[in-house]
């Protein structure tokens, strides 16, 4: 794994293929440096969404993807079947392994997994056409994503009316996804759109998404923002100084119940307690059809040290545990819209969810 600055004066992306290996940009050195790590090893791929070097639902998805392509590539398997035997293996269950909650990992692997399937049995097959074939797929993914961000923008834009104050939660922009974004997706958008706007940044603790990506980014494109901790959202709603909020997600079950960062939930009953819309931004590969209700959704539960310890000082006494759930469920009845690429979902219910899923959709 080699570290490097980016290429191109005010040039950045979250992830990409470069010739034999996966660049990505280290977030977690964000905003103090710009650092990208360049890896040639499926188990630094799997260490980097471990180690949240990658993070945001659809940027992992893409991150796994690149990771089995990387499988393939690396691998000195001599005949067909020992090279998908490795991948089925050994690549893609290391990767199923990373993170639980995020339902875009799984469904890019199984997307990968299939096509491996494919590629394995079409005439001629070989290890080259293999390694070729999960490359490109793999880069359709990224591509796609990034294409689905700007029409999740498209789709929210008028849910931002010029003026509006803006409240949001840990990152959901382009370092969480391909590109663009899904949250801030719908933000850019508006912007694009000529709409004077202000974003409020919510800290977003214990890891900052919110002070140290969101603010980055937004204010890379020049779109006023300010950051906020997160215990005062409830007061700056109160003072009206929030006409809406809008937030991104990691698993949406078949209900409209939404996983996302931790602090979520208690967002969405302060905005509904204010009368304030709830907005969530998320491409349809995010919606687990298969999980009935948020209660299901598995939580990711992260280590101490995340809580107990910032910029290499000791916050807690060494004696003092911690709780550390990652991500909690905001009940379906507290989203005003659903904002996918097929349109918004409003209000959330199990039959409109589904109803996107359609083939004539």
């Amino acid at each position: 794994m080699v570290a490097s600055r980016g290429t191109g004066e005010g040039e950045w992306f979250t992830i990409r293929w470069n010739s034999d290996r996966v660049e990505l940009l280290d977030q977690r050195e964000l905003p103090n440096e710009e650092r990208y790590l360049s890896l040639t090893e499926v188990e630094e791929v799997a260490e980097a969404i471990e180690e949240l070097a990658i993070r945001g639902a659809p940027a992992i998805g893409c991150a796994a993807a690149m990771g089995v392509a990387l499988g393939a590539w690396r691998s000195d398997a001599r005949d067909l079947d020992a090279m998908v035997g490795e991948l089925e293996s050994r690549v893609i269950p290391r990767l199923e392994r990373t993170r639980p909650t995020a339902i875009n990992l799984f469904w890019a692997l199984d997307r990968m997994r299939g096509t491996l399937a494919k590629l394995a049995q079409a005439p001629g097959a070989s290890t080259e056409s293999l390694r070729a074939g999960l490359l490109a797929e793999a880069e359709t993914i990224l591509e796609d994503d990034k294409a689905i961000c700007r029409e999740i923008g498209q789709a929210g834009i008028d849910l931002i009316p010029d003026g509006a104050q803006v409240l949001t939660h840990c990152n959901a922009g382009a370092l969480a996804t391909g590109g663009y974004g899904t949250a801030l997706g719908v933000v850019r958008a508006a912007v694009e759109a000529g709409r004077s706007i202000r974003v409020l940044a919510d800290e977003t603790r214990p890891l900052l998404q919110g002070a140290r990506l969101t603010a980055w980014e937004l204010s890379r494109d020049d779109i006023p923002v300010e950051v906020c901790t997160d215990n005062m959202a409830g007061y700056l709603m109160q003072q009206g100084e929030v006409d809406l909020v809008v937030v991104g997600a990691d698993r949406i079950a078949a209900n409209g119940d939404v996983a996302n960062k931790i602090g979520t939930y208690g967002l969405a009953v302060l905005a509904n307690a204010h009368s304030i819309p709830f907005y969530v931004a998320a491409p349809l590969s995010t919606i687990d059809l298969k999980i009935a209700d948020g209660s299901a959704i598995p939580i990711e539960i992260r280590g101490r040290d995340e809580i107990a310890r910032i910029g290499g000082r000791t916050l807690l006494p060494e004696q003092v545990g911690v709780r550390q759930p990652a991500f909690d469920v905001t009940p379906a009845a507290l989203v005003t819209a659903l904002v996918t690429e097929k349109g918004l979902v409003q209000p959330p219910s199990q039959q409109a969810i589904a109803a996107l899923f359609r083939p004539d959709s």
